[in-house]
């Protein structure tokens, strides 16, 4: 039996869960794959603005599956209630595999990128070890403990990407980059390097929907996911738009191009080398608080999932304190194995496929709920209706065939990732009041 609704987390928790999701490894790492593709600081920005608008319209309609349909497992459950446990269970097995872990593993590659640039004596997959260690085992602690952990760490966080945007605009000489369009930008924006890099852009967004994953534990969760949803999207999005400007005022792109600590860059061009390794060592603060963020939620889906299906019943089991422990080390392994195996793009192309088409269903899904239920209860309904799920799902599509086209290999391969869930579903017996 779940805790009662006011032992739970609060909507500011909530808030810094989503916040704490969204920024992490994106922001610090994919301009150095953007500008390259988009020598344009116009272009650039527009990228940023339209994930931006892609994520806040994915958030309304998740607010309004949550407030209908309210149960810890995002996509998962409500593609169980929507369509058909077989659906859901697809959501949950890639959420399980690639799209908690995946995340993971990416923040504390960048972790370890920027953590031996000012500690070099130990190599970058050493110091990502040690960290999704340390936080697997705060995480044990208990939920409050999680809590006060993930509060502290997101809103420092937010407060050293503050602190950075307005250093860089004061202290910075500036790049003469122009933000302003100039000819040649509308070509950019319908350019093929326009949505691919969107790919990387709409990676850094993700985390949207992390409130709807622990709905279970958010005091009046009817209320409050939808707002910590809205709030921490559209308080992102601000500030990723400052700060991918901040980049490129204060580092000149042929320098930010292709690397994948461009945060390290440019603090260095603002603050000098001392000072950016200052920087660098808060950026890693900021990987921290997302480390732990997705370390919270991915096993909740788990533990979901193990609720409903016999075969993974040992992930739905929690100890006293709520903790599903077992699920938690599950996930650290995955994480570990990525870690020790996989390239830093090789994991982000594979993962961000999966991501966006668990989300691109979810959202197909609110449209099915209305027609086949317009008198189901909903205490938030999506802000512009039929408009912003149309929009979320044009962007995403657009996204979603150019990524097949340039990555066909890790598209087969999230495929074949898709198909062994579906062979384990249909082996794995059912607990009797999940069957459907």
């Amino acid at each position: 039996m779940s805790a009662p609704r006011h032992h739970g987390i609060s909507l500011l928790t909530a808030t810094a869960v989503v916040v704490a999701n969204m920024i992490g490894t994106g922001v610090f790492t994919s301009l150095g794959f953007q500008v390259g593709g988009l020598p344009s600081g116009f272009a650039i920005l527009m990228l940023w603005l339209v994930g931006g608008v892609c994520a806040f319209c994915g958030a309304l309609c998740y607010g309004e599956l949550a407030a209908a349909l309210p149960r810890s497992g995002g996509e998962y459950h409500f593609l169980s209630k929507i369509f058909h446990p077989a659906v859901g269970f697809l959501s949950g097995w890639l959420s399980v595999t690639v799209g908690f872990a995946a995340p993971i593993a990416l923040a504390a590659m960048a972790f370890g990128k920027y953590f031996s640039a000012i500690f070099p004596h130990a190599p970058a997959t050493t110091w990502s070890l040690v960290m999704v260690w340390i936080v697997t085992l705060i995480h044990v602690g208990g939920i409050h403990v999680a809590a006060k952990f993930q509060n502290t760490a997101t809103w420092l966080k937010v407060l050293l990407i503050l602190v950075f945007i307005v250093s860089g605009f004061v202290i910075s000489e500036g790049q003469g980059v122009s933000f302003l369009p100039k000819p040649g930008d509308g070509k950019l924006l319908g350019s093929t390097p326009f949505a691919v890099s969107l790919v990387y852009v709409m990676y850094a967004y993700a985390g949207w929907n992390a409130a709807t994953y622990i709905v279970g534990e958010i005091r009046d969760p009817q209320k409050n996911v939808p707002k910590a949803i809205a709030l921490g999207t559209l308080l992102v999005t601000g500030l990723y738009i400052a700060l991918n400007a901040v980049f490129l005022y204060a580092a000149p792109m042929s320098e930010l191009d292709g690397k994948l600590d461009v945060g390290h860059v440019a603090a260095d061009r603002i603050f000098g080398h001392t000072g950016g390794q200052v920087m660098s060592a808060l950026i890693c603060l900021g990987l921290v608080s997302s480390i732990s963020a997705m370390t919270w939620v991915g096993p909740r889906v788990m533990k979901t999932m193990g609720q409903d299906l016999k075969l993974l019943a040992p992930l739905a089991v929690s100890d006293e304190r709520g903790v599903p422990v077992a699920a938690l080390f599950v996930q650290l392994s995955i994480v570990v194995t990525l870690l020790l195996t996989a390239s830093f793009e090789t994991v982000l192309t594979c993962v961000q496929f999966s991501i966006q088409l668990g989300s691109f269903a979810t959202v197909v899904g609110l449209i099915v709920l209305r027609i086949r239920q317009p008198d189901l209860p909903r205490p938030y309904r999506c802000w512009g209706y039929p408009i912003t799920p149309l929009l979320f799902l044009g962007i995403s599509l657009w996204m979603m065939i150019f990524v097949a086209k340039k990555h066909p290999e890790e598209t087969l391969a999230g495929m074949a990732l898709i198909l062994l869930g579906w062979i384990i579903y249909f082996i794995s017996p059912r607990h009797p009041q999940t069957e459907s």
